[in-house]
């Protein structure tokens, strides 16, 4: 199979994880490897996904080759992979416009961000240049004009947009008609965790529909330590990321709570728990004969490879789409990877259709 051009913007966690992951998983053969739901994804390996370009703001990674700058401040997530060679993408200056978030700059440079004094560079050119195929956006939650901005940047250079991110793209019908028309495939909104709360609390909110059961009220609150957290201490940055974890929970059941009943979102930064993530769920309802009965879970879990454990199916489904020049929102996919997809489908329906895509039984 031919190789698989990637670029990052943004080489936070996310990215580390998944970097970390391309060189963990390099030699690894067999059909049940631990941590990937496909070792083997329409003929792809995940030694065929190759890192061409990598964009960041933060002057402790610019100028830096991509494996150096993986493990530079403030990335504090845990390190699984820690031999990585030279990769020879050096990571380049990208635009800043909403993606630092303001109260940032009350706080210690090593929990922070840092902005380059590098010139910015032509993002267009760059994708075009190291003839990168699939974008992956990993920018900070509440980027939406920095989002917008590397889509559209996708768009001129003939590329596929994975967006991670709670910014609308894949589920707005503006940029999905876009990409339709440039048939460049779109995976997202808003990467699911492998094992995350918002899967976790959907999962169990349905089995509990499924059992003849009724839900009166919910909450999920989530804190962690990472950049991720102590950016979304802004809560002005935090609507649509509101909205996608709660239509993640909401969408999968037959009788929908509203806004006093379900309450899911972000709680707290707490700087010594670093990338790991801490969430508390709570179910209230009611069984037969109206009995009541309560439900409580703690997860605990490591952030960001929950993320690049989908991410890594998400690039090779893409990849997919690109080989049979499939454009536009790619609908199975999304509604199994992402919380925010264009259509929310169940957990189990979205899987059988991501294989039926893979087989080619469906476009999208």
């Amino acid at each position: 199979m031919k190789e698989i051009r990637i670029a990052i913007a943004g080489v936070g966690n996310c990215a580390s994880s998944l970097i970390q992951g391309l060189f963990y998983y390099k030699n690894f053969e067999g059909d049940n490897i631990p941590g990937l739901m496909h070792p083997v994804l329409g003929g792809y390996k995940i030694s065929d996904i190759k890192v061409v370009a990598a964009f960041d703001i933060d002057k402790r990674k610019v100028g830096k080759d991509l494996s150096e700058a993986i493990f530079a401040p403030p990335n504090c997530t845990k390190v699984f992979c820690k031999d990585i060679p030279k990769i020879g993408v050096k990571v380049k200056k990208g635009c800043v416009l909403d993606g630092v978030a303001e109260h940032m700059k009350s706080y210690p440079d090593d929990k922070s961000f840092v902005v380059s004094d590098e010139k910015e560079v032509d993002i267009v050119d760059e994708l075009k240049n190291s003839n990168t195929e699939i974008l992956i956006n990993y920018l900070p939650v509440g980027s939406q004009k920095a989002t917008e901005y590397y889509a559209e940047c996708a768009l001129k250079a003939g590329c596929a947009f994975i967006n991670c991110i709670p910014v609308f793209i894949a589920s707005d019908e503006k940029w999905r008609k876009r990409f339709e028309e440039e048939k460049l495939p779109i995976i997202g909104d808003d990467v699911k965790s492998q094992i995350g709360a918002s899967i976790l609390h959907r999962t169990i909110a349905r089995l509990i529909e499924l059992r003849g059961c009724v839900i009166d009220r919910s909450y999920q609150l989530n804190f962690g330590g990472n950049t991720d957290f102590l950016n979304m201490l802004e809560r002005n940055r935090l609507s649509s990321k509101k909205i996608s974890k709660t239509e993640a929970v909401n969408s999968v059941l037959k009788n929908k709570l509203n806004y006093e009943n379900l309450h899911i979102g972000p709680s707290d930064w707490v700087p010594w728990l670093k990338d790991n993530k801490i969430s508390y769920i709570r179910i209230e309802g009611r069984k037969f004969g109206d009995v009541p009965f309560e439900i409580d879970i703690k997860l605990s879990v490591e952030d960001s490879p929950n993320s690049a454990g989908c991410v890594i199916d998400a690039i090779r489904l893409a990849k997919i789409a690109l080989d049979r020049k499939i454009g536009g929102a790619l609908i199975a996919a999304s509604a199994f990877l992402m919380k925010h997809p264009p259509i929310q489908i169940p957990d189990e329906e979205a899987k059988i259709m991501v294989e039926n895509f893979i087989e080619g039984k469906i476009e999208k």
